[in-house]
């Protein structure tokens, strides 16, 4: 769609709660939000949509022009996105989905939507279609206490364990012949709690740690090397990731072992470096 139309076709949307009138009315759309592969900054799409389950489905169509859509690109790169449905707002992971998955979940698009074989017939183009899987909101609430702290960082590690041991699991999972979208959905959604967790440690509690023990300056500088190292690891698998036409379990076994075992020595290390700290930071009874 030309920007001009999408500018108004978005202020309409957002004015109205999700219903369109004019030339537009009765159309169902979404509006999808991403983040530009190579300029970093949002970027919002109209888009029509097919319902499956808990998930929806949004096809890179482009009108059935032989380039993918910008935002299919975007969300290659960057694979969490905002959705907005008009009614509701919420943040989702999407990931592409590849070989027969791909043919199958099109062919569920097209019986809702006809358009699409339209669409596909006017290309030599693959149509993406990409899963939007919602990521649920957490009411967690951060410990008020150091000590409540250091167990609920020891809970988050066994966590994240548990979701690379599942990974693993999953990747080498007898037959597999390519990723499916409930597998790279599992990795993304995993690499981006991962992030999420390390950039909170990063921005509060290890300078917070480091103003009460001065002394631990150096403790503080390689555990901020450490999450440098896991987060070009996490790069490394989010690009492999993201060839969703050519990755499979074995390309990105490597990587994973990788990952996998930098994670391993970096939560021991942490764990025996802040939670002392934890508990000794906090005030006695």
């Amino acid at each position: 769609m030309p920007l001009d139309f999408n500018v108004k076709l978005i202020e309409e949307f957002r004015t109205n709660a999700g219903r369109l009138g004019g030339p537009f009315e009765g159309w169902v759309l979404l509006l999808l939000t991403t983040t530009g592969a190579r300029s970093g900054r949002e970027h919002t799409t109209p888009l029509g949509f097919v319902e499956d389950g808990d998930r929806l489905l949004v096809v890179g169509s482009a009108g059935g022009s032989d380039r993918h859509p910008d935002w299919y690109r975007n969300v290659l790169a960057h694979p969490t996105v905002t959705v907005e449905t008009g009614v509701d707002t919420w943040r989702a992971t999407a990931v592409a989905a590849t070989g027969a998955e791909r043919d199958a979940l099109f062919a569920r698009v097209v019986a809702a939507a006809p358009g699409y074989a339209d669409y596909q017939k006017a290309t030599d183009r693959v149509l993406p279609v990409v899963v939007l899987h919602r990521i649920p909101v957490s009411d967690y609430t951060p410990p008020n206490r150091l000590d409540a702290l250091a167990d609920e960082l020891v809970k988050i590690h066994d966590w994240l364990r548990g979701e690379l041991a599942a990974l693993a699991e999953g990747l080498a999972a007898p037959g597999a012949a390519e990723l499916t979208v409930e597998l790279r959905r599992h990795c993304l959604t995993f690499c981006a709690g991962l992030a999420h967790h390390h950039g909170g440690e990063d921005a509060g509690l290890f300078p917070y740690l480091a103003r009460e023990f001065p002394e631990k300056a150096e403790v503080f500088e390689r555990l901020r090397v450490e999450h440098e190292g896991v987060a070009r690891a996490l790069d490394g698998l989010r690009e492999l990731l993201a060839r969703v036409d050519e990755t499979g379990p074995g390309d990105l076994r490597p990587e994973f072992d990788r990952l996998r075992a930098e994670l391993e020595a970096h939560f021991a290390h942490e764990e025996a470096e802040v939670l002392p700290l934890l508990r000794a930071a906090a005030p006695a009874p």
